[in-house]
């Protein structure tokens, strides 16, 4: 890869900053710059753009950046600083409104039905916010539609995955033979086979909820990032900004 790029220095070492901070204030940083669900009584509009910088482990940053680094650092030389820096942000912000709105898709669902027995949503919600919830509620709408309620309500999502999910997908559509040599197979696996895959089990794992890398992953963040990454190399390949450098 050579010589590491400007942009892909900086944001590994706010990444590493926010992680060394995670590990001396635990929770409380979680609480400030996780993205919660905006019903959440702990959302704030800028966890929007800080969750893109919190992790929730060594190795769930050790992978991000080392996939930042390695996929990131040829599209930083071929657009420049601040093309690459914008594609980055702008799939980290797909990857959270999808999130969003399938975690709104799940809420609605798990509110509706419980409105419709009776209960109000105010109590709904204080419940809720209280970390509590009736264990009658399965009764009424179904343990997956309760668990994905409750789930979408209170997990807060974080890591760089969505934006480096949208970085996966630029690479693969720029560099589409390219080979990649992967831990648990032996053999190289052109960019342009290896990514549409690895998408397809998110997205496999997001609709049914059977995970084959573990649980507490958010997947329909990692899709939303590769749908706008890949939404912003289309665009880009119809018109002028293809082959323009923002420097």
């Amino acid at each position: 890869m050579g010589r590491i790029t400007d942009t892909i220095k900086h944001l590994l070492i706010i990444n590493v900053l926010f992680f060394i901070a995670t590990q001396m204030y635990g929770e409380q940083m979680y609480e400030w710059f996780s993205l919660y669900f905006p019903k959440n009584e702990h959302f704030e509009l800028w966890q929007i753009i800080t969750h893109m910088f919190m992790h929730g482990g060594f190795m769930h940053i050790l992978f991000n950046m080392y996939a930042l680094w390695a996929f990131g650092t040829p599209l930083e030389r071929m657009w420049g600083r601040n093309k690459f820096l914008f594609f980055y942000i702008s799939a980290g912000l797909g990857a959270a409104l999808i999130h969003i709105g399938v975690n709104y898709y799940y809420y609605n669902a798990g509110m509706s039905a419980l409105i419709d027995s009776g209960i109000s949503e105010s109590s709904i919600l204080e419940i809720i916010n209280s970390g509590q919830y009736n264990t009658e509620w399965y009764s009424i709408a179904g343990k997956a539609t309760i668990d994905n309620f409750l789930s979408a309500f209170n997990t807060p999502v974080v890591g760089a995955s969505g934006a480096i999910y949208g970085i996966l997908v630029a690479f693969g559509m720029s560099y589409p033979n390219s080979e990649l040599f992967l831990i648990f197979l032996p053999v190289p696996i052109k960019a342009k086979f290896f990514i549409p895959v690895l998408i397809g089990l998110d997205l496999f794992s997001g609709v049914t909820g059977y995970s084959l890398f573990g649980q507490g992953i958010a997947h329909f963040a990692h899709v939303g990032g590769a749908l706008f990454g890949f939404l912003m190399m289309w665009y880009w390949k119809k018109n002028q900004f293809n082959n323009k450098r923002w420097n």
